[in-house]
């Protein structure tokens, strides 16, 4: 390889999703010569970020605070946005993971939250309320904002990555697509480059943003277990670990929770519900804490109520998977159908059932007709009616059957009766590099890897069983930004 094939660039980057382009955008602003290698073509590009709804999670003081990043909407002024502390974020990953995350990458995340979104504002992305999806309006037209995270950015995931794309060629980081990387270059125990069949590239730094392994089914059934080999996989196709095992090969260790993954409620009838580019997140199924949900046996299986549903959603997927079947049904009666979010629930080519009855709904689903008409009966007579139904608060109106539902516990009554088909969708695996909190590759003996970064859904550590809305586009806001800074 000649000279100028070895100064080609000063810092690659491994994986074009939302994380290797902070890497990049960062490194670039220091003023280091960055190539950026997108396993993916053109068209299909974007990594799991392009599948998102935008959702991120940030600290702030309440709207005064966010709205020097939001567009302007005229709904601002009938807007309530709690504020939300970094005390209250650190709390919910800490809940919402059992104590099992890392603290310490917890708290650099958090703490960099709000000006990890300032920093890509002022570089041109542009932010919204979610409206349509945090907010329940009051009876006097006020939209009131729960569960944390209120923020996303515009036009979701395609919008991110698009913005991203601009934001690199204003840079001049250049980007090449049909990049897939084979193997880490190593030179006295540093990493100096990557190789892509033939092919190699010099950098003085690497940074792998390549994702998890929630699209390799052979990975899924090893480490996550028998079964999550037949998981739907909600985003891109092309995070299959490779550039994780190719880490571990030159001796990083490996980081967080390899046992669990983020994987949700996820539309089981839609003929294409894998891998979808054109519906992205219109395939998720989050509005069960308003309804309950059965197996093929009729029976509940779980508290829809036990939390918001940000707090829950990413580990229902499991849940349903393990059922008769692997597949579930979301049942919901006139009144709580009225308030889904029709984002998901009207979906284009959704096709529920429908019927005038539980016993006609139980038929049309085919579900034990009796076993099911006696979980709604139950359920119906347990509810705690001294309590009044509110969606924006944990209102502890419960069922108290077997599962309890803790909360928004409102009886299925109200003909029609509507049912949709739920199976397992994973997201991403929480398991993969251990890095430190400026986003180095560890080895086995703790010591960074010199010229090796992580971010993104590579590195492991800061998620286990579970996750809160929003959690993963800040953390790769903010381990990519400091990749970068380094790289």
């Amino acid at each position: 390889m000649g000279e100028a094939d070895v100064r080609e660039a000063e810092v690659v980057v491994v994986g074009g999703g939302n994380a290797g382009y902070c890497a990049a955008h960062a490194a670039a602003e220091r003023g280091r010569r960055v190539v950026l290698l997108e396993k993916a073509p053109r068209a299909h590009a974007g990594g799991n970020s392009y599948y998102t709804l935008g959702s991120t999670r940030l600290v702030h003081d309440g709207l005064d605070d966010l709205i020097a990043v939001l567009e302007p909407d005229e709904r601002h002024a009938r807007t309530e946005v709690p504020p939300y502390s970094a005390a209250e974020f650190l709390d919910d990953l800490e809940r919402v993971t059992g104590g099992r995350g890392d603290k310490e990458l917890a708290e650099v995340v958090v703490e960099g939250s709000r000006d990890a979104v300032r920093w890509l504002h002022s570089l041109g992305l542009r932010f919204r309320l979610m409206y349509d999806r945090q907010a329940h309006v009051g009876p006097d037209g006020t939209f009131v904002f729960w569960g944390g995270s209120h923020v996303s950015n515009v036009d979701g995931g395609p919008g991110l990555m698009s913005v991203h794309e601009d934001i690199a060629a204003r840079l001049g980081i250049e980007v090449r697509y049909d990049s897939a990387v084979t193997g880490l270059i190593t030179e006295d125990g540093a990493v100096v480059g990557v190789r892509m069949g033939e092919e190699e590239l010099r950098a003085e730094s690497v940074v792998i943003a390549s994702g998890g392994f929630e699209a390799n089914p052979q990975w899924r059934q090893r480490y996550l277990g028998d079964g999550w080999q037949n998981a739907k996989v909600r985003g891109t196709p092309y995070n299959t670990g490779d550039l994780i095992h190719a880490a571990l090969e030159i001796g990083a260790d490996r980081g967080g929770d390899w046992s669990t993954c983020h994987s949700v409620p996820w539309d089981a009838s839609f003929p294409e519900n894998e891998s979808n580019r054109e519906l992205t997140n219109r395939l998720s199924r989050y509005g069960y804490p308003l309804g309950i949900v059965v197996n093929r046996l009729g029976q509940r299986f779980f508290d829809e109520g036990a939390d918001f549903r940000n707090y829950t959603y990413a580990k229902y997927g499991k849940v349903i998977l393990e059922q008769p079947g692997s597949v579930a049904f979301q049942v919901f009666d006139a009144k709580s159908r009225a308030m889904l979010a029709a984002y998901e629930y009207e979906m284009p080519g959704i096709v529920p059932f429908v019927a005038d009855s539980v016993e006609e709904l139980a038929a049309a689903m085919d579900v034990d007709v009796d076993g099911f008409a006696r979980t709604v009966r139950e359920f119906n007579a347990s509810i705690d009616t001294s309590r009044p139904f509110d969606p924006t608060i944990k209102d502890g109106r419960s069922a108290t059957v077997e599962p309890v539902k803790s909360n928004w516990a409102s009886a299925i009554e109200a003909a029609p009766f509507y049912a949709y088909p739920v199976t397992c969708g994973i997201s991403f695996t929480f398991g993969g590099l251990r890095g430190d909190v400026d986003s180095r590759v560890l080895d086995q003996s703790g010591d960074p890897i010199p010229g090796l970064f992580a971010c993104g859904e590579t590195l492991g550590g800061l998620f286990s069983a579970n996750y809160p809305t929003g959690a993963g586009l800040i953390a790769g806001m903010v381990m990519g930004r400091r990749a970068g800074a380094l790289a």
